[in-house]
């Protein structure tokens, strides 16, 4: 008997915050929770990420209130999910554990039932009280390794690195490497695994091979997360299911493809095909489509992708043209069996074609090549034309290995994508001003080569480390000297407290500025409803003066 797969929708978290920058508001989630709640899927991530920071900081909204909604409409029907990065939760600097526990315990208790825990670095270390302190919380522990790839160093350039003294490290993030770290999690008390591919580099033998060896040598389940802005996603999944993996994250299809991860309807043609029961209502399904894509229309400021609109496709009724399911059928033929480099080419091949028929945006090259997150690339673009240099394009993309590699190698998810591409600008910019590299150098890039973040995957050149911070020795975080955000009194509003509960405090905590402003707004219209202003006092009748000639004395006789 063929194993269940679970589906992870991501779509009113990842989803949106891929296709159209976390501005899904409260009104549209509440419209599409109750098909939610009849559509069956395994888990629905719907909170973290950049939800509770765009909710507030765009949408004028609480996010504890976007969680609890949720939670009180699904229930038990599916598990709630979020996603948080370990010991900096939603910033970059560390917090202590005092707000770890703050976080992790009000998140479980306002509805997640599944946290996601990463670390931009894989330091398991940066993990370990989120974990803790989730399970504590009667949640589960979902510890994530980020996927990365070791940086494209041509061997000319490796060659001119050996002669100049400076050997470049061989192979770092190796399936020893990802295996250590998922048995260093495993240690931590992790319930399940994520393999957590943010640029969507995951490749669909790699793919293979991941899950394979993650779920023989831990014993939990495994979940692949994976994007589609380089071509790989669809066809990495694929290998993935034929590999057994347990769980794979999907949108629903009008908002797949592209920065998003793939449809679960895509997905769904797989499992029918191999005999792996998913659990969902595919009309339900359908109907959320339907939904959603009105929301797409609502949403078009924020949508980089008009154009690209998958066909409708209601699982519970349609059937595919003849030549689309043959496709499907040669895609599943050319994953089974013994996997090979060549099989996994021609894998790739048919899912691209699925794909093209999905209407989904052709592959980014440039994502693809220099092996980037599409976000970081798009901020390194901002960044140049700002600085009036857009054609130094070509010269931050080649920069950037290096800038990762002066850094120890960091995995480049948030927050170290942000950090090395903006300093892989910085240097581009000293580089045109007739300056060496890292005369300027942004506040996080040095926190980072410190050690302030945690261990790097390679370690950083002590000359480099004095260079750019003043010391040689790495430096690890300390929050002894963590210092709580002030909770003033508002005396404009009846000298009510800025935050009145544990939540609102934690907000102030992780979104200082924008949670200030948020919460000011909310005391200013709670003041407002309790103090209406008094009506206003009805007018006097004016009183009748006579005009002077009604005043004279009337004459006798007249």
């Amino acid at each position: 008997m063929a194993s269940a797969l679970r589906i992870r929708d991501l779509t009113l978290r990842d989803g949106q915050q891929s296709q159209f920058a976390t501005r899904m508001t409260q009104a549209q989630v509440e419209r599409v929770l109750p098909l939610y709640k009849k559509a069956g899927f395994y888990a629905m991530e719907v909170w973290g990420g950049a939800v509770p920071d765009s909710v507030m900081r765009y949408l004028n909204e609480d996010p504890w209130k976007r969680l609890e909604s949720i939670k009180a409409e699904i229930g038990e029907a599916s598990r709630l999910t979020a996603l948080s990065r370990g010991r900096n939760l939603f910033g970059y600097s560390p917090y202590p554990d005092s707000v770890i526990r703050g976080f992790c315990g009000n998140a479980v208790r306002s509805g997640v039932d599944i946290m996601r825990i990463f670390d931009a670095l894989n330091d398991p270390a940066n993990m370990e009280s989120s974990v803790r302190f989730v399970k504590e919380a009667g949640g589960t522990a979902d510890c994530a390794i980020c996927y990365t790839t070791d940086p494209p160093f041509s061997r000319g350039r490796r060659l001119a690195s050996a002669l100049r003294g400076k050997r470049l490290p061989g192979a770092i993030f190796t399936d020893r490497y990802f295996l250590e770290k998922a048995r260093a999690v495993a240690g931590l008390g992790a319930d399940m695994i994520s393999i957590k591919d943010m640029a969507g580099l995951i490749e669909p033998l790699r793919a293979y091979q991941l899950v394979r060896l993650l779920k023989s040598e831990t014993g939990l389940p495994v979940d692949l997360h994976t994007h589609c802005t380089p071509g790989f996603g669809v066809a990495s999944i694929l290998m993935a299911m034929v590999a057994g993996v347990d769980i794979v994250d999907t949108v629903i299809l009008s908002w797949s493809g592209g920065p998003a991860a793939p449809a679960y309807e895509i997905i769904q043609l797989f499992a029918d095909r191999m005999g792996r029961d998913t659990g969902v209502d595919r009309a339900t399904v359908a109907a959320i489509d339907t939904q959603l894509r009105s929301f797409r229309a609502e949403l078009s400021a924020f949508d980089q992708y008009k154009e690209n609109h998958p066909p409708i496709l209601d699982l519970s009724k349609h059937k595919l043209p003849r030549e689309d399911a043959a496709l499907f059928d040669h895609a599943l033929e050319a994953a089974t069996g013994k996997p090979s480099a060549a099989k996994a080419e021609r894998v790739l091949e048919l899912c691209r074609k699925i794909e093209k028929r999905f209407h989904y945006p052709d592959p980014d090259a440039i994502v693809q090549k220099a092996q980037i997150p599409g976000g970081m690339y798009t901020n390194m673009l901002s960044q140049l034309h700002e600085a009036k240099l857009d054609d130094k394009v070509p010269e931050v993309l080649a920069l950037v290995p290096q800038v990762r590699l002066d850094c120890g190698l960091p995995p480049l998810v948030t927050p170290t994508s942000q950090i090395v591409g903006v300093q892989a600008v910085n240097c581009v910019v000293d580089l045109a001003l007739g300056k060496p590299y890292y005369t300027n150098v942004s506040k996080n890039f040095a926190e980072l080569v410190r050690g302030s973040y945690g261990k790097t995957p390679w370690p950083i050149d002590p000359d480099f480390r004095l260079k750019i911070c003043g010391v040689r020795e790495e430096t690890p975080y300390d929050t002894s000297a963590y210092r709580k955000q002030p909770n003033p009194s508002l005396v404009e509003f009846g000298g009510a407290s800025l935050a009145i509960d544990e939540k609102e405090e934690l907000l102030i905590e992780l979104f200082p500025s924008v949670a200030e402003k948020f919460l000011k707004g909310k005391r200013r219209a709670e003041w407002e409803e309790a103090h209406p202003p008094l009506p206003p006092e009805p007018e006097k009748p004016a009183r009748y003066l006579p005009e002077f000639w009604e005043a004279l004395p009337l004459e006798a006789g007249a």
